[in-house]
């Protein structure tokens, strides 16, 4: 997401057009130094939504920032999934989402589903 360095740091800014603010449904948690998105029906996950003519570069840069291990999902800190993103004043349509793929152990919950303001509060 804007504000945060690292897709800078994995070098596909420029293969990046920004499509707008969306939602997914899902449950957000503070794991400490990232959020960990998790799927449910119970609340609504916010996050920005990107389209790419270069689409393998970028996924595979972006599996390797998110800990994603197709080959062994057991091993993966988040999963890459389709999923329905609304958008705003826009149709609903689908995109790839991580979702945290670990124990979420004492984690507290993001009641807003908003990293950007939950980080802005801490």
């Amino acid at each position: 997401m804007a504000g945060f360095d690292r897709r800078r740091r994995a070098g596909m800014d420029d293969r990046l057009v920004y499509v707008g603010r969306g939602w997914v449904r899902g449950s957000l948690f503070d794991v400490g130094l990232y959020p960990a998105a998790v799927p449910s029906q119970d609340g609504r996950i916010w996050g920005e939504v990107y389209e790419t003519d270069d689409p393998v570069p970028v996924l595979d840069a972006l599996d390797a920032m998110e800990g994603c291990h197709h080959d062994d999902p057991d091993r993966s800190l988040y999963q890459r999934l389709m999923a329905a993103v609304t958008l705003h004043e826009a149709p609903v349509l689908e995109a790839w989402v991580y979702f945290y793929n670990a124990p979420l152990g004492q984690a507290p919950r993001i009641p807003s589903g908003d990293y950007h303001e939950h980080f802005r509060q801490r």
